[in-house]
């Protein structure tokens, strides 16, 4: 049976699975469900149609399911999705999606997601990814699996980061960051690749060197991106993981940064 703290307030159209705790002062609304093992600390509110998957930790404060912060919502049937096995941490904002696009706001597995942290409307987060301290994702931003932001990073609207991404601290991404790219500052620049989340994560020292020479290829000979392109698709034969920096640079509509 849920555990619900008595001055909690929990709608009758709220669906809890078992082991779920709502702490103190907490409210539940009536379109949420809430899988399995999830913990809701103090002060917490979850809106609209909003499904949290199983053994998530959303800590106090937390506001997820709210409108959008978007002129255009005209009380639309949207909603919030999260996986299993996240960390929410205090005062985190997860808004709800638009009908102008995906209709939701997505957030994957085992995600750390710390203090502060804001995902606008239709944001499409990933799972093991990493977001310190205060970072604010505009609507529309897609995050790969696997990428860690520094904490205040700001993200303009419809960028998409790619896997194993990393910026630094108060980086400011106007443009998409492609996979396993290291950026830093405002404007964002790229500073090589996350040799050192790539290590963490198991990936064999010749695929990291592989990794290095398509940076370099991208970044640093001097070549358009067309031209880069060609050269990145022969290191690919030897490099697999280079097909994920081919497969989205296919797909990039804002450009990369450069």
């Amino acid at each position: 049976m849920p555990a619900i703290h008595p001055t909690a307030i929990v709608h009758d159209g709220a669906q809890l699975a078992a082991e779920v705790a709502v702490g103190p002062y907490s409210i539940v609304g009536p379109g949420v469900q809430l899988g399995e093992g999830t913990w809701i600390g103090a002060h917490v509110v979850l809106d609209g149609r909003t499904r949290v998957g199983r053994r998530n930790r959303i800590f106090h404060f937390a506001s997820i399911g709210a409108p959008p912060q978007d002129k255009k919502y005209a009380d639309e049937d949207t909603a919030v999705e999260i996986g299993d096995g996240n960390v929410i941490r205090e005062y985190v904002t997860i808004n709800r999606g638009t009908a102008l696009d995906a209709g939701v706001t997505r957030v994957g597995s085992d995600n750390w997601i710390m203090a502060y942290v804001h995902f606008a409307h239709d944001c499409q987060i990933g799972s093991h990814t990493i977001f310190a301290n205060a970072c604010q994702l505009a609507g529309h931003v897609t995050v790969g699996d696997w990428a860690i932001f520094g904490a205040t990073t700001l993200v303009h609207q419809f960028v998409h980061i790619g896997a194993h991404a990393f910026t630094g601290m108060a980086t400011y991404l106007p443009q998409d960051l492609p996979p396993f790219v290291t950026a830093a500052g405002n404007m964002a620049r790229p500073y090589g690749i996350n040799s050192e989340g790539l290590k963490r994560r198991g990936f064999s020292p010749q695929t990291i060197n592989g990794l290095k020479q398509a940076y370099r290829t991208l970044y640093r000979r001097g070549l358009g991106l067309e031209e880069a392109r060609r050269e990145l698709e022969s290191q690919a034969e030897d490099c697999p993981p280079v097909r994920e920096i081919l497969d989205f640079l296919a797909k990039t509509k804002r450009g990369i940064i450069r």
